[in-house]
């Protein structure tokens, strides 16, 4: 062992190592004593000869540059240990020692410290080979030195305290190979990561342990808490719950508390820690007199002290004194004034435990902003930036606009999330700077994904989206979207800001191939087709900050048709195959149609709002020209509330209804198409199924049971035929509440939320019933529903018998065969021929009644796509309408 690094006597594959030479100065002078032969001559003499011995790589020549000694110079025993001193501060020698001090024929003998074969870690688990050798000083071909190595263990060690292994331990191994070489072995124990196993709190009277706990980033290690970082122990966080607690306490009027001390000790088996707070609470005050004295001249310091929020016998709370000051600077920004001094004078009285506060607002000049500096942007040209920013330059100061601008920035999408816009003084006192400091990101977006999910089944996707294309806001966009249930292929391009006005102008291409469909069992049926070819022209104008008029002009062809195979006989769609309701809706039609939206948008942010709120009323027409004509309204409305501590609240409401302008097409023939209406469900509505909710037609079959022999109808689910119809009036709203969670959970993009939901879809004509069923009474007095029979051209049922050949002939003879004369001879019974089996048609859903439902999902930004799982319990349902409890889509939008 060399100073705590020892041999691996295990390494029996390596050449045998060297005969150990014998080591008279085996560490530096200074850390022992070094053991030197005695040199006994009182005075100075002159070096006779010196030379070096044990040199391999280094020249003796270079050896000796790094000491002082010179042949016929005077030499005592200082210089001679000096160096020894200085040659093993080269760090190129393991020993040194010094013969021929008596003589005056001085030999230097040396042995070379190794060279560096190879550094090897073993035992690494948690950090890889390549983030530990970046930090160690060791490198293969270099000189090896017990400094370094000890200089590397602490590294290591380091590394791992920073991961929140404590326990960690590194024993470094040193084998000897041939040539003076060495390979350096670091061995590993990770160890586990180390937790806070407990958290003490002592010298607290009011506020119990828990409470205090649930103040702290800090957290007990638990096995809830398998997701969160905040159990591992920080130094650094640390010292922020112990601000956090003097926050807490400062809220609820101790402006006394302080914590005395915060110790964490590792516990004895070096895995886990156990931190203790000492804390002081002090008496609790109250606010006394509270009122506001103003240099200003523009501003009444009775009329703000009266609308201030604190009032006086309140219990005092520190954060209601930095809101007012906020709340009153921002009041002074909104005058002009940027740089007001806003300084809360506090006057406490320790008898009556009261705290008087007088807000002095200082002297300050109006402002005007001078210039407005943008920073940061390398692809985005400067006027992308400068039209969102609501003030220019020479205009009079005001934060209002200086927050809207930052909100309307940060909407684009294109910088850095919590962009702020600086203000810092200008080349006078009534000047102000804003500083536009952005930090670009990427606005492309390259889409190649495949997925499953429980709405579209297989997916495939491969969309490309420039939402800043060229650097001046433009989006371009092009997607192939496949799955069994549609396909669509789509181009779009916008212009937000035409010939640099403050009109937007959009242009899209598509064809979409929808297919809708049942189910019966698991077998999932297609019933309707609609193919989709058009273009949209879009355009959009403001009126005011935040209302805005957008227009729009749509053209599409729709093919609406069904499966010949399955709903076809003799070429024509047949009813009783495909239902009534199906067959009125076939056919090639042309839409023509103009729309506008009136659009009111205060949200703080249009890609993760937390603030503010939306409204959307919208109204196409179609009929200007083409084959359909009806009048479709529709309203949207979201607003968003930060709750606090991370919790985000909003509610979501929409609704719509479509008027017909065509005539009647006949009973039972609803004016507005199938393929033009409203569908409700999955996902939207979550706790129902994909089109689970709103009119539809059930089929249900007729059958005999195995049992009494009595025809019965199915009443399994999964054996009837469910054909959502749509409706021509709806309504949905949400509330929900966003739940947050630790950093390492935000860090995996986790965004849990919990959900009620409301809503129905409704008023269409009731369809006419696909057929009507002959019946009959069998002994018992019981109804039986026959099969519909197959009729000739004048209303006769037809039958079959078999001929002498052994073909099926048919005939109007319910017995017997023609006799030629119109008649029938025999009375053997002939096979009557089946239109359908008896089936009973249902008409649900068509309820105004709302369904109801509640439930959690969660959003994870996977890295094999979005990906977003619910679990939706509806409480309230109509007749009719398809629950379903769990539903996920990977691979899609959400």
């Amino acid at each position: 062992m060399l100073a705590g690094v020892p041999l691996a006597a295990t390494a029996q594959t390596r050449p045998a190592p060297r005969p150990a030479t014998a080591v008279q100065a085996t560490t530096p002078p200074g850390q022992q004593t070094t053991a030197t032969p005695a040199i006994q001559q009182p005075a100075a003499r002159a070096i006779a000869s010196l030379r070096v011995d044990g040199t391999q790589r280094i020249e003796p020549e270079t050896a000796l540059s790094y000491t002082k000694l010179r042949q016929g110079d005077a030499y005592t025993n200082e210089t001679l240990d000096q160096a020894i001193k200085d040659l093993y501060a080269s760090d190129l020698f393991a020993d040194v020692t010094i013969d021929g001090a008596s003589t005056g024929n001085i030999v230097i003998r040396v042995r070379e410290n190794p060279i560096i074969n190879r550094v090897i870690f073993e035992g690494n688990k948690r950090l890889k080979e390549d983030k530990i050798g970046k930090e160690v000083r060791l490198k293969p071909r270099q000189i090896f030195t017990r400094s370094a190595v000890r200089a590397d263990v602490t590294r290591i060690v380091e590394l791992y305290r920073r991961q929140g292994r404590f326990a960690a331990t590194v024993q470094p191994k040193m084998v000897s190979l041939d040539q003076n070489r060495v390979d350096v072995i670091f061995e590993v124990s990770e160890g586990p990561k180390s937790k806070v196993r407990q958290i003490n709190i002592i010298g607290n009277e009011v506020f119990d342990d828990g409470k205090l706990r649930a103040q702290m980033a800090t957290k007990e290690a638990r096995f809830y808490r398998l997701l969160s970082s905040g159990t591992s122990y920080d130094q650094d966080r640390l010292a922020y719950d112990q601000q956090k607690l003097r926050q807490f306490y400062l809220t609820e009027g101790y402006a006394d508390f302080r914590v005395t001390s915060a110790v964490a000790e590792l516990t004895p088996d070096r895995k886990d820690f156990i931190i203790t707070y000492v804390v002081e609470e002090g008496p609790r005050f109250k606010f006394g007199d509270v009122t506001v004295d103003s240099d200003i001249r523009d501003f009444d310091g009775k009329k703000l002290a009266a609308g201030l929020p604190i009032k006086k016998n309140d219990w005092y709370n520190a954060k209601m004194v930095e809101d007012t000051v906020d709340n009153l600077s921002e009041t002074a920004g909104l005058f002009g004034y940027a740089f007001s001094d806003v300084a809360p004078e506090f006057q406490r009285d320790r008898e009556t435990l009261t705290m008087s506060i007088n807000f002095h607002i200082g002297q300050a000049q109006r402002t005007y902003v001078e210039r407005v500096d943008i920073t940061g942007n390398t692809q985005t040209q400067d006027k992308v930036i400068r039209r969102e920013i609501r003030l220019g330059e020479g205009d009079a100061f005001n934060s209002f606009q200086v927050k809207r601008s930052q909100d309307r920035i940060n909407s684009l999408g294109f910088f850095q999330d919590k962009f702020e816009i600086k203000q810092t003084p200008g080349s006078a006192p009534d000047r102000v700077l804003l500083e536009a400091n952005v930090e670009e990101r990427s606005t492309g977006q390259l889409q190649l994904s495949a997925g499953f999910s429980s709405l579209e089944r297989f997916i495939i996707q491969a969309n490309i989206t420039q939402n800043n294309f060229r650097g001046k806001g433009q989006t371009l966009s092009a997607g192939v979207n496949y799955s069994t249930y549609s396909k669509s292929l789509q181009l779009g391009f916008t212009e937000p800001y035409i010939f640099d006005k403050n009109i937007a102008l959009g242009v899209d291409v598509f064809r979409r191939d929808y297919n809708a469909f049942n189910f019966v069992g698991n077998n999932r049926n297609t019933t309707y087709s609609q193919v989709s070819t058009g273009f949209q022209v879009r355009t959009g104008v403001p009126l005011t900050e935040y209302w805005q008029l957008a227009g729009r002009y749509q053209f599409s062809y729709d093919e609406v048709g069904l499966d010949e195979n399955s709903f076809y006989t003799n070429n024509e769609c047949d009813p009783l195959k495909a239902g009534r309701y199906l067959c009125d809706s076939i056919g090639n039609r042309i839409t023509s149609s103009v729309g506008y939206s009136l659009i009111f948008d205060s949200l703080n942010s249009r890609l993760r709002p937390t603030a503010g709120q939306r409204f959307v009323f919208s109204q196409d027409f179609a009929g200007l020209g083409g084959d359909v004509k009806y009048i479709r309204s529709k309203l949207d409305f979201s607003k968003f509330v930060n709750i606090g501590s991370g919790f985000i609240g909003s509610f979501v409401g929409e609704g719509g209804y479509i008027k017909s302008l065509e005539k009647s097409r006949g009973e039972g023939v609803d004016r507005i198409r199938i393929n033009d209406r409203f569908y409700l469900g999955e996902p939207q509505f979550r706790g129902f199924d994909i089109r689970g909710v709103g009119p539809r037609v059930q089929r249900r079959y007729y059958t005999t049971d195995g049992t009494t022999g009595n025809q019965v109808l199915v009443t399994d689910r999964e054996q009837l035929i469910d054909d959502a119809l749509g409706g021509t009036a709806y309504y949905l709203g949400r509330f929900e509440l966003e739940v947050p969670l630790g950093s390492g959970a935000r860090e995996l993009g986790l965004r849990p939320s919990i959900y009620a939901q409301f809503g129905s879809l409704f008023n269409i004509t009731r369809p006419r019933p696909t057929a009507v069923f002959p019946t009959t009474t069998d002994a018992n007095g019981n109804t039986i529903v026959l099969p519909l029979p197959v009729k000739d051209t004048a209303g006769n049922p037809l039958y079959s018998y078999v001929n002498a050949v052994g073909l099926a002939v048919p005939t109007t003879c319910a017995a017997g065969i023609p006799n030629g004369n119109g008649g029938c001879n025999g009375i053997v019974p002939n096979s009557p021929q089946i239109a359908s089996q008896p089936f009973d048609e249902r008409f649900l859903g068509n309820s105004a009644r709302p369904r109801v439902s509640v439930g959690i999902g969660v959003n994870w930004n996977s890295p094999f796509g979005p990906l977003r799982i619910d679990l939706a319990k509806a409480l309230v349902s109509q007749p009719g309408d398809d629950r379903k409890l769990i539903t996920f889509n990977v691979g899609t939008q959400f």
